[in-house]
């Protein structure tokens, strides 16, 4: 049993390397055309006061026509002054009228209200920013048949200190190795839960939103490939996230992800591998079991390790631990100048991204035996700070 569950994980390791190549492939672009959709952009906000403003601002400033989109707020359960704040900012407000505890349950009941009212949703996340060209480039992606996309996402502080610097390296990774590899071929890029567009006529085809787990990007990705609908990638639309500062903080909030995940493989890799074999469900099958996939893979090291004589087995720890070391440490550098990052100001991020990895195995084992029940929010940086990461992207994107 553990020599097949060996092969498994080097199976599904490899076919994900495999994969990644595919990035060497020119960057696919979608052709300009005319402004057409018309968009609802909808912004989910707990306790956001802080933030708000300045996602708004970027939202009002995109090079589309302002007669073709909306910007909603849809507060839920705020302590603090996040409707005043988003409504001085010029953004209307969507009130969910029944209790929520999650994102997924917000989106469920105001995508219902809104149903047949817009051609397209984009969700972001508060503590966003957004490029100036995301809501036509989604417009490009929808005349080339796209019914959900996911932008690009950067880190708003990638040289604030090495654990954001660590996430802006993760999700190069996601955007480079995983999302712009599967462009040329019938498999989805991967939703990330802000800086995502979905069609109404997708969300129409589904009977609408209807997620339940704590990641419901993951899900209604899982759900887009039961149908047989790719998630598009579009590189030239990029949101910016602001990212954890505490290393707790972050363990916190990828234990979620981690937990979340978990069961959108238990609810979902049946249907996806049984239900109409295709390339597209096997691969998000293997996406949402990769977290079992790298529990599996470290079967074959501790087995290695403890069938050897203690001089040997420390030996091959080691060499273990050493390559795992120079590996992400070279990985994150690559990842830093694919990004167009300054490798000087991102060596703390770079030199430490091999924990950022590691970290995430506890995560994983941890989830399998507790799961958390509630999304619980970030706190984001305070009014001063926002006008510091505001220059910073303005830098970047202007």
């Amino acid at each position: 049993m553990i020599a097949i569950l060996c092969w498994l994980a080097k199976l599904l390791t490899g076919y994900t390397a495999l994969m990644s190549i595919f990035c060497l492939l020119p960057k696919k672009k979608y052709a300009i055309a005319p402004p057409k959709a018309k968009f609802a952009v909808l912004i989910p906000a707990r306790n956001e006061e802080n933030v708000i403003g300045t996602l708004i601002k970027s939202l009002q400033e995109q090079d589309y026509p302002k007669a073709l989109y909306d910007i909603w707020v849809i507060p839920n359960n705020c302590t603090d002054e996040t409707e005043r704040a988003a409504r001085d900012a010029g953004a209307q407000i969507a009130y969910c009228n029944v209790p929520v505890r999650t994102k997924g349950e917000v989106l469920h009941h105001v995508l219902a209200d809104f149903a047949g009212k817009y051609d397209a949703y984009c969700v972001f996340d508060a503590d966003n920013i957004v490029d100036s060209r995301f809501l036509s480039r989604m417009n490009d992606a929808i005349a080339a048949g796209a019914k959900v996309a996911k932008s690009r996402q950067c880190a708003l502080n990638p040289y604030d200190n090495w654990v954001s610097g660590s996430y802006d390296l993760y999700f190069q990774s996601i955007n480079l190795l995983y999302s712009r590899a599967r462009m040329y071929f019938p498999v989805s890029a991967k939703l990330i839960g802000t800086g995502f567009m979905v069609t109404d006529s997708l969300l129409q085809e589904l009977g609408g939103w209807n997620t339940v787990t704590l990641t419901e990007d993951i899900e209604f990705a899982a759900q887009c490939a039961a149908i047989g609908q790719k998630v598009f990638y579009v590189p030239d639309a990029v949101t910016y996230d602001e990212e954890p500062l505490s290393f707790p903080v972050s363990m916190r909030q990828r234990r979620r992800w981690s937990a979340g995940v978990q069961s959108v493989a238990n609810r979902y890799t049946g249907k996806l591998i049984f239900a109409r074999p295709s390339w597209l469900r096997w691969d998000l099958a293997c996406h949402i079991n990769m977290i079992y996939t790298q529990l599996l893979a470290l079967i074959p090291v501790a087995y290695g390790v403890l069938s050897l004589p203690v001089s040997h087995g420390l030996v091959s720890l080691a060499v273990s631990v050493l390559g795992f070391l120079g590996g992400s440490i070279l990985m994150g550098l690559f990842l830093s100048l694919t990004a167009g990052r300054s490798p000087r100001k991102q060596w703390k991020a770079i030199v430490l991204y091999p924990i950022y990895l590691a970290s995430w195995y506890p995560l994983h084992f941890w989830a399998l035996f507790s799961k958390p029940k509630d999304w619980k929010p970030i706190v984001h940086g305070t009014a001063v700070d926002r006008q510091k990461t505001e220059a910073k992207v303005n830098e970047r994107v202007g």
